[in-house]
């Protein structure tokens, strides 16, 4: 993910918020992106890991969850959560 989002234009780092860490801060001409990303999130604790650095953000900047899991895409209170291999061979936008 680090190098797809270089490729995609972006400078890359790892973000902190208080003592959780966010995977990928994306930033590209002034706008950002927050992405973490996992293998899957079929257990709750993984699902509530996963989304608790991202909820603690209080700006309006995109937040996305990556995940091998198969479902349609989602928004759970403003956090896209998107298939992996989807975003990676449909090139989206963040």
């Amino acid at each position: 993910m680090f190098l797809e989002l270089l490729c995609r234009g972006y400078s890359v780092s790892v973000g902190k918020v208080g003592p959780l860490e966010v995977d990928f801060v994306a930033v590209s001409q002034g706008s950002r992106v927050y992405i973490q990303v996992c293998y899957r999130m079929e257990q709750p604790e993984t699902r509530e890991r996963e989304f608790r650095s991202l909820r603690s953000i209080e700006d309006n900047y995109p937040k996305i969850v990556l995940s091998l899991d198969d479902f349609p895409a989602s928004d759970a209170g403003g956090i896209r959560h998107l298939n992996l291999i989807d975003f990676l061979l449909h090139r989206k936008d963040l």
